[in-house]
């Protein structure tokens, strides 16, 4: 019998590459609930296609009026009513931003397992996402190739044998721009990614590298390894997608073209591997060299800014995530530059990195805070200078 799967954020890069996964594996999976943010089109599309069960629009009065909606859920709500949803056995979270924690949250209590795309969520409520995990025995996995990468190398390896995690990062679409020239990137350029097709928001993360610094606190929490032990060494090709080092000195890699379908079939059937993963063959040859570069922390502060946000601990993650989310806004948007995002985000953290984080409500307030001030300052030229 296929075993139920809910896609939250269906129409998203991540969600219309899962269901292509589906698509090849469907004696395996079925989708059985599937959401999306806006695209009420898209998502008509898919609900024609797949009949799910349930069926949700977080913006249920935006989009096309020509869509049947009859039996669709709208509002928040329903990512966790899809995330808890009776024929739903795994959760793929494609959600963009701290949106998608309350849905993880829940389907974790419901026992589920959570193939995580949704890196936020970790950054924003680590430890209360772990802990949730253990409590009610949901299981996290890691939908994003840097840590399906380590999860593969690590298979079978006790915690104490591991020295160091390395991610990889492409550089993005500004590797070799000077400072001055990178600090008034257009949103075109900033889009204009050199190897990954993904959406606008973790686009703009690449090219800050602000997705990097998610990734490293992210792998912190999913890993439990000290943030002197995570490294970041940038990978133009994107054909490793992360390093494991061992005590012993040995290094073990995860290689693959750059796909996120693999690394979503993969959280599907962990700990288990199957055939046809879409993947091409790998052909080292035809792949060329691979090259590695130190990091230009000083020309990509957004790096520097979130891990030492991870290292600080309490809220200081969730500024850091609920900043960069409303100065990116800003940015795609036309009102702010491209220099900016890190002015903004290191104001957040300057003026609210120690507000309180004792619980879920807590970090929500502190979220919402990072949010208005980035808002307030983006609305004084000013203030960001």
């Amino acid at each position: 019998m296929a075993i139920g799967v809910a896609i939250l954020g269906s129409t998203g890069s991540i969600g219309t590459s899962a269901l292509r996964v589906l698509e090849r594996q469907s004696s395996r999976f079925i989708p059985v609930a599937l959401t999306a943010h806006r695209n009420a089109e898209a998502l008509a599309v898919q609900v024609a296609r797949w009949q799910p069960a349930f069926v949700g629009l977080v913006h249920g009065d935006v989009g096309e009026t020509s869509v049947d909606r009859a039996g669709w859920q709208s509002g928040a709500d329903c990512l966790v009513h899809a995330a808890t949803h009776a024929a739903a056995d795994i959760v793929i979270n494609a959600v963009v931003g701290a949106a998608g924690l309350p849905a993880t949250l829940a389907a974790l209590q419901a026992g589920k397992r959570v193939a995580l795309a949704n890196k936020e969520t970790l950054v924003v409520a680590g430890e209360i996402v772990t802990a949730t995990a253990r409590e009610f025995g949901g299981t996290l996995v890691p939908v994003d190739s840097e840590h399906s990468a380590i999860l593969q190398c690590l298979a079978g390896r006790a915690p104490h044998e591991v020295r160091r995690l390395v991610l990889t990062a492409s550089g993005g679409p500004f590797r070799t721009w000077t400072a001055d020239r990178i600090a008034g990137a257009t949103v075109q350029d900033a889009l204009n990614h050199p190897t990954w097709q993904m959406g606008s928001k973790i686009t703009i993360d690449s090219a800050t590298l602000a997705n990097k610094a998610l990734e490293v606190i992210e792998a912190h929490h999913l890993f439990g390894v000290p943030y002197d032990r995570i490294d970041v060494v940038v990978h133009p090709q994107s054909i490793i997608h992360s390093f494991v080092e061992f005590v012993d000195g040995s290094v073990l890699a995860q290689m693959g073209v750059p796909s996120m379908e693999l690394p979503i079939l993969f959280a599907l059937t962990w700990p288990d591997r199957v055939p046809d993963s879409g993947v091409p063959v790998f052909d080292p040859v035809a792949l060329g060299n691979l090259t590695f570069e130190s990091v230009r922390t000083e020309d990509f502060p957004m790096l520097r800014l979130g891990i030492d946000a991870g290292r600080a601990g309490g809220a200081s993650p969730a500024i850091f995530n609920a900043a960069n989310e409303a100065a990116v806004a800003l940015f795609l948007a036309g009102r702010i530059r491209f220099g900016d995002i890190a002015t903004l985000v290191r104001g957040a953290l300057t003026s609210y990195g120690t507000l309180p984080a004792d619980s879920l409500a807590a970090l929500w307030h502190a979220d919402a805070t990072a949010r208005r001030y980035v808002d307030a300052q983006a609305a004084t030229p000013s203030a960001r200078s």
